[in-house]
């Protein structure tokens, strides 16, 4: 029935701030940038590898939403990378906080975890 996901979108509190850690600090390319006038709000199309894209979207007073201690919807999202370790580098040097590496108990595969300028939580699974 259903094929693989088509994108992810995320509301954000300070466009620019999200803007810049999606496309310059994770290095999602931007694929289309509008403003919708009627709507006073941004839409930034980003790429993720060769099939994904993330939607960032801007609305004047878009409320909060918590996100923990383990709230109820969305958890987390996650990425795959090839080397957790360069990426936590990469972050760090980025200035952005990053949990420690772990390994998942069932695959033995390296992860860990950022946050985004809005707290969401950010999953990087190494592959």
């Amino acid at each position: 029935m259903f094929n693989r996901i088509h994108h992810i979108a995320i509301i954000c509190s300070d466009y620019s701030k999200s803007k810049h850690f999606y496309a310059e600090i994770l290095g999602f390319k931007i694929l289309r940038e509008i403003y919708r006038e009627e709507r006073r709000s941004f839409k930034l199309d980003l790429q993720i590898g060769d099939r994904y894209q993330l939607e960032l979207f801007s609305f004047p007073d878009a409320p909060a939403r918590p996100s923990s201690p383990e709230a109820c919807g969305l958890r987390h999202i996650a990425f795959e990378v090839d080397n957790v370790q360069e990426i936590v580098r990469r972050l760090k040097k980025q200035g952005i906080e990053v949990e420690p590496i772990r390994v998942d108990q069932t695959t033995n595969k390296a992860f860990t975890f950022c946050r985004d300028p809005d707290d969401l939580p950010i999953e990087i699974y190494e592959c």
